[in-house]
């Protein structure tokens, strides 16, 4: 199975994640990121669902190695919600994974020895260029500011998640492949745990748990809507696991570029019905600046495939 068939899933179906979380969030349907990222935490063991498929207790080293990039994970994820709560899901987007492949290679190079080719490398550049010229109004102007609420967030995700991947890398060396995701989630069980340290968090979560309770009609959908959510996003990142496993993470991770060009597509059509959630602008410069980026990001595509 080619590895960049598995990533286009991955972030096509990403994309619908990312657009599910705005929705939550931007509605406040989910009252915070903290509980937002709490419940993706204690979700994730939901992938004990594959044990009887294999699962086993590998050395200590490896576990230790799971549970840190499990929870390193689960801290990209809450950056990435806080960011998507102040700011447009279409900007935040490319920035965070515009972040992710700079980060993952200059990691894999020191440590990993990763190297790309010339026109590999050319095509990841042109996948960060195409991504950050989504992100920004044009023309910059000095007395304006240059970056969206949310920017320096979105940057810490990428930072975060690209450690991350590049730590799920080494799992996937050692272990099998749905043994090294049940591990990684355990990890990312115990960061949402963590959350609870923080007394207003914990009032927030500890909250969240009386309106399961007795819910009303709008917590119910909401429940449904964050369960679809977290189907998608589950599918999406064993879909883009799988992808780490059967090529260079550097490379997968500068694919995110196609999940800009979904998110912006979907975000476009939902901006429609639900224009204050998402508050996108849909001016014709800001449509023709995006299509430009999408265009570079398909010469990219192209140039790392090769």
């Amino acid at each position: 199975m080619s590895w960049i068939f598995v990533a286009v899933s991955a972030y096509f179906l990403g994309a619908f994640a990312v657009l599910m979380d705005k929705f939550l969030l931007g509605s406040k349907r989910i009252s915070s990121p903290q509980v937002y990222t709490f419940y993706v935490g204690i979700f994730g063991l939901g992938a004990f669902l594959f044990a009887p498929f294999g699962f086993d207790v590998p050395s200590a080293w490896q576990i230790a190695i799971s549970l840190i990039s499990g929870a390193v994970y689960i801290g990209g994820i809450f950056a990435l919600n806080l960011s998507i709560n102040k700011a447009e899901a279409s900007r935040v987007t490319p920035v965070v994974f515009s972040v992710v492949p700079i980060a993952t290679y200059l990691i894999s190079f020191v440590f990993n020895d990763e190297k790309l080719t010339v026109i590999q490398l050319g095509g990841v550049a042109l996948l960060i260029f195409g991504g950050l010229l989504i992100s920004f109004d044009l023309p910059l102007k000095l007395n304006k500011r240059k970056f969206f609420v949310g920017f320096y967030f979105s940057c810490l995700a990428g930072v975060l998640l690209a450690i991350s991947y590049v730590m799920f890398k080494m799992v996937y060396v050692e272990q099998t492949f749905l043994n090294g995701f049940m591990w990684t989630r355990v990890g990312g069980f115990v960061a949402a745990l963590l959350l609870l340290i923080v007394p207003t968090w914990r009032k927030a979560i500890f909250k969240s748990f009386s309106h399961a309770k007795k819910p009303s009609k709008e917590h119910i959908g909401t429940g449904g809507i964050f369960i679809a959510n977290k189907i998608l996003g589950g599918t999406s990142s064993i879909l883009l696991n799988k992808a780490f496993q059967l090529g260079s993470v550097t490379l997968v991770n500068s694919m995110v570029s196609l999940q800009y060009v979904f998110v912006l597509i979907l975000v476009a059509i939902a901006a429609k019905k639900h224009p204050k959630v998402f508050e996108e602008k849909l001016l014709f410069w800001d449509w023709a600046q995006k299509v430009v980026a999408i265009l570079i990001i398909a010469v990219g595509m192209v140039l790392i495939s090769r």
